[in-house]
């Protein structure tokens, strides 16, 4: 809401007074005058654009104290300042209240007071505001995914997220790593400061340490001013250091120093300086090995798993493509002005059994190429790039299959064949369709369409 769209309300039992003060304050957009404080307590509960009241403290009935009581208790967002003719009044409300004046009222004071609590609470509402879509962006509902490990995944970041403990985050490349960073920030009581990330990996080693710790001017060739690092400029809020696995061993001695006194000193400099953050860490990498081998200090490896987030690769959860698809074809259908698209079932298949190395982050790609170059209403086989169209694995035989399928199997008729292998499969799953799919190397929804063609026994299957 803007300051043109705000109003103010004046509550005074005293015409004269109550006149004078919205007078005053006309110039600044709408004026609602009230002589008695409950019903402009009803009034303001019900429209959100009077940002401030201005509100006489010794009144009938309610007085300015009460009514301030009232609006805190009811959460109405709004700015109460409270004039009044004694001062051991204003006292006493003073910490309570988001301003006071005395009578008489001054109008060069009136109308600054009003302007900066009301440009306050415009402020405050904005960063609601921006809070709220950070949450749509970055809240746990934005990590796609319905599988098991998922869920579980979901749980643990809850638990985490609120608290001030070191995370490591592990997981192949393009799984999604600094979204559950991310999600972990925003959902933090850290949310309102910088959420501050830098990939280990991608800078040089040579100037890493400058981008960590910031440098002073002339500490180094090149360094024509001061710097401020990356854990400076993330006080009070979250460093995310992906990759961490690549940090030289001096680098890992001098974080591990970082986070155990806190301090940092800039390059070139003398000074130590206090720094407050929370360091949530990532990497593709078995952290565990590269300790066994001497890349990775142990001390280190230790102070950073505290909690061990994991995030499984897509090929471990196939059930969860048909959703990650859906989504990114809607969402690259609106950004690039494209009409409603859908999937056909055969290439939603070749999805499912593709190998995604590259995780989520190829899978979207994948997507938004698909988005981009569709010219009708529907995605079908001959409309996905070769590697998926040609290259999807045929289903087992029944040497790939494993010992519990048959080699008899081989000289029956391919759709005999083919379903015994199914069923087999299930069998030795115990029943579940995922983990038979899996065995199979076919789609989930390919599986069950086979089931219904087999007009399997329903019952005899999870």
């Amino acid at each position: 809401m803007s300051s043109a769209d705000s109003a103010v309300a004046i509550i005074d039992d005293d015409p004269g007074s109550r006149r004078a003060m919205a007078e005053t304050l006309a110039p600044l957009g709408p004026v609602k005058e009230f002589d008695d404080a409950g019903v402009a307590l009803e009034y303001i509960s019900g429209h959100p654009e009077v940002t401030v009241a201005v509100c006489d403290v010794v009144m009938p009935g309610m007085d300015g104290a009460a009514f301030l009581q009232e609006v805190r208790r009811r959460r109405l967002g709004l700015a109460v300042i409270l004039v009044t003719a004694y001062s051991s009044i204003a006292e006493r409300v003073l910490a309570e209240s988001d301003d006071y004046l005395e009578k008489p009222v001054d109008r060069d004071r009136l109308r600054k007071r009003v302007t900066i609590c009301r440009d306050r609470k415009r402020l405050e509402t904005e960063v609601e505001e921006l809070h709220a879509r950070l949450d749509k962006q970055y809240g746990f509902e934005r990590i796609l995914g319905r599988c098991e490990a998922m869920l579980q995944l979901f749980d643990r970041m809850r638990v985490v997220a609120p608290t001030r403990t070191t995370v490591l985050i592990v997981g192949e490349s393009g799984t999604g790593k600094e979204l559950v960073a991310n999600a972990l920030h925003q959902n933090s009581p850290r949310r309102a400061r910088s959420f501050i990330p830098i990939n280990c990996g991608a800078i040089p080693r040579d100037i890493l340490e400058s981008e960590l710790f910031g440098h002073e001017k002339g500490s180094f060739t090149g360094a024509t001013g001061r710097k401020i690092g990356k854990i400076e400029l993330a006080q009070g809020g979250s460093l995310f250091l992906d990759e961490i696995s690549e940090l030289s061993p001096e680098l890992q001695v001098k974080l591990l120093r970082v986070l155990e006194d806190r301090r940092i000193m800039r390059v070139g400099g003398g000074d130590l300086i206090e720094v407050d953050f929370r360091l949530i860490a990532a990497t593709n990498r078995n952290l565990e090995e590269e300790v066994r081998v001497g890349r990775f200090r142990s001390d280190l490896y230790f102070r950073l798993k505290v909690v061990t987030l994991a995030i499984p690769p897509l090929r471990d959860r196939p059930e969860d493509i048909p959703l990650l698809v859906n989504h990114y074809i809607d969402l690259f259908a609106r950004d690039h002005g494209r009409p409603p698209l859908e999937m056909s079932a055969d290439a939603l298949d070749r999805f499912e059994r593709a190998p995604w190395s590259g995780n989520v982050r190829e899978l979207k790609n994948v997507v938004e190429n698909l988005v981009i170059f569709n010219r009708g209403r529907r995605i079908e086989v001959s409309d996905l790039p070769p590697e998926l169209r040609d290259g999807a694995a045929p289903l087992l035989s029944a040497e790939e299959a494993g010992s519990s399928i048959p080699r008899k199997l081989l000289v029956r008729p391919m759709a005999e064949i083919e379903k015994e292998a199914i069923l087999a499969a299930l069998d030795q799953t115990n029943g579940r369709r995922s983990e038979a799919a899996r065995l199979l190397d076919i789609g989930l929804r390919t599986l069950q369409r086979k089931l219904k063609e087999y007009r399997a026994d329903e019952t005899a299957v999870k």
